[in-house]
């Protein structure tokens, strides 16, 4: 079989002409290297395996399949989308960043075993923790701190996991696991479900990817939790705890996001919602579910990073991101507030948006599978969802009371990468045959639209939206802090690293005054012998200690005695 170009190498070796790189050159680099990462996706042929032996080891760096075609198809588009959005933007430290997360990401996902999965991971855990800092604010440093502990954790249980698994002889080949597999099976699972940002371990999410740039969080949004997804369909397919775990997980979100105020948060709040909508299709199993959870990746990275693009475009715009200081920018940032609504449709489900076509799949497989409960939890997400990120957020943000604000011009290209966006998402919404066609497990016999789907979705939406208008004097926002479950881990982590730290720097203190007090005490026996002899004798004097010149001069003699008896012995004389 032909050799492959991996997507993921052709990120990578963009990166160092980002370096070098200036201007123009520098930013035709950051649109074509997606470009041909892309192009590499699409044409990797189904079937292809790229099999290297390492240590003994046989990795599988390359696995083409239908899906690792749709989620390397949807990784390299975003990173596209994401550097259209991020080209007036000349920081290199962060554009190489970027290029090196997502290349992180398309490893995970044609990976074939789980070391080369792992490997790909962590690369992505480093470089999204320096675009978290790229944020540039104090909080977006300490939030890049609690970020990386997460993740440093989500990272020791996958390897303890995979060390088991390896050493248990079941084999590391990125399949379904066995549920039988024992505390590798157990460990894997918990390190991937925090990288899924699945409640009480997702408040990583929440804290760290408002604070991020402007630009990096786009990218953020779309990678760590869903190749937390892809490694569910592919190894946990079928749990059906993981079913309840994902509805609770939508409602759970969705409640956070009704309650907050700043407009990054509320839409990192909906990640979480909309993450659950996965995970609960992965439990559920069937191949109605399975396809669901891929396609509503698929369609979640494209609508949440309009979503965020939107909140970007407003920040850059007024330096504001709370509710309660903004409102009444509809009449000054017309296109902006048409492209947002693009998305908040998609996102809330509204018919002949991309939301419509995946999101009803998992609840349809919730249904046929008797999971009535699951069903119903899903549901109520949706009008959370519809309640707060398609209509509280666009009403207080584009058409509430008017603060004055006056928005600066915002850079073209941030508005032609938010239209890619939604050209992609309406197109998705009515010709979802394309997106279902590319579905892990085809064929998708499922028909969207239908009269009772249509129907009872218009119905759902109206509904919510008038309970909006009755409520929406309670609804906008107050200047708090939300208390999430973040609050009982924060504290005494921080407490136990500081204890650590301290005592630490106290060991060191006792060790660099240890060595000094050795040290002084060395010098003072070289200096002077005698003072082995006489311990308490008075500190060296040159004048006193010095030994008289007679004894240089015998040691001198008897050097020069000892030189001509060796050459005399040797016949040299």
């Amino acid at each position: 079989m032909q050799p492959l170009l991996h997507p993921a190498l052709v990120l990578l070796a963009a990166a160092p002409l980002v370096a070098m790189l200036r201007g123009h050159a520098r930013r035709a680099v950051l649109l074509a290297a997606p470009l041909l990462a892309m192009a590499a996706a699409l044409g990797a042929p189904a079937g292809h395996h790229g099999v290297v032996d390492l240590a003994g080891q046989s990795l599988v760096l390359v696995r083409v399949d239908p899906l690792s075609q749709l989620f390397g198809l949807i990784f390299t588009g975003i990173t596209f989308i994401g550097a259209v959005y991020a080209l007036h933007v000349d920081r290199g430290g962060e554009q190489i960043a970027t290029l090196v997360y997502a290349a992180g990401g398309l490893g995970v996902v044609y990976a074939g075993d789980w070391i080369t999965a792992f490997v790909g991971l962590e690369l992505m855990g480093v470089a999204s923790l320096l675009i978290v800092w790229f944020g540039g604010s104090v909080r977006a440093r300490m939030a890049g701190f609690r970020y990386i502990f997460m993740h440093l954790t989500a990272g020791a249980l996958l390897f303890a996991g995979i060390a088991l698994l390896w050493s248990s002889g079941a084999g590391l080949s990125l399949e379904p696991l066995a549920s039988d597999a024992g505390l590798g099976y157990s460990l894997i699972l918990g390190g991937v479900l925090i990288n899924a940002a699945v409640p009480p371990v997702h408040a990583w999410l929440t804290d760290a990817y408002p604070e991020a740039s402007v630009t990096g969080t786009i990218l953020l949004s779309a990678f760590t939790t869903k190749t937390a997804i892809y490694l569910l369909i592919r190894a946990f397919p079928g749990v059906e705890a993981l079913a309840w775990v994902g509805a609770i997980m939508a409602v759970y979100g969705a409640v956070f996001a009704v309650l907050e105020n700043d407009i990054r948060r509320l839409l990192a709040y909906h990640i979480v919602s909309q993450i659950g909508y996965m995970v609960a299709g992965v439990g559920i199993g069937t191949a109605l579910a399975l396809n669901g959870a891929a396609a509503h990746a698929f369609s979640h990275i494209l609508y949440k990073a309009l979503l965020l693009m939107g909140a970007g475009a407003v920040m850059q715009a007024t330096g504001r991101r709370r509710l309660t200081e903004l409102g009444g920018l509809a009449r000054s940032m017309p296109v902006v507030t048409t492209l947002y609504l693009i998305g908040a449709c998609s996102i809330s489900g509204v018919p002949l948006f991309n939301g419509f076509v995946s999101k009803p799949l998992i609840v349809s497989a919730a249904s046929d599978h008797g999971l009535t409960g699951v069903e119903w939890l899903l549901t109520i997400a949706s009008v959370g969802t519809f309640l707060h990120t398609g209509l509280k957020l666009p009403y207080f943000t584009f058409f509430g009371p008017d603060r004055g604000l006056a928005p600066v011009r915002l850079p073209s290209n941030m508005i032609a990468a938010m239209s890619l966006a939604a050209v992609a998402c309406i197109g998705i919404g009515i010709v979802p045959g394309w997106l279902y066609a590319r579905l892990p497990l085809p064929p998708v016999d499922y028909l969207p639209y239908t009269a009772d789907h249509v129907f009872s979705t218009v119905q759902l939406l109206v509904g919510t939206a008038a309970a909006f208008l009755l409520m929406r004097g309670g609804l906008g926002g107050k200047p708090t802090v939300t208390l999430d479950t973040d609050r009982l881990w924060r504290r005494p982590i921080w407490n136990a690293v500081g204890g650590l730290a301290r005592g630490t720097a106290r060991l060191g203190h006792a060790w660099r005054a240890g060595v000094n007090i050795a040290l002084a005490g060395v010098t003072d026996v070289l200096q002077s012998p005698f003072h082995l002899a006489t311990p308490a004798a008075p500190p060296y004097d040159a004048d006193r200690h010095r030994l008289p010149i007679g004894a240089t001069v015998v040691w001198i003699v008897v050097g020069i005695v000892g030189l001509v008896l060796a050459i005399w012995r040797q016949g040299g004389i």
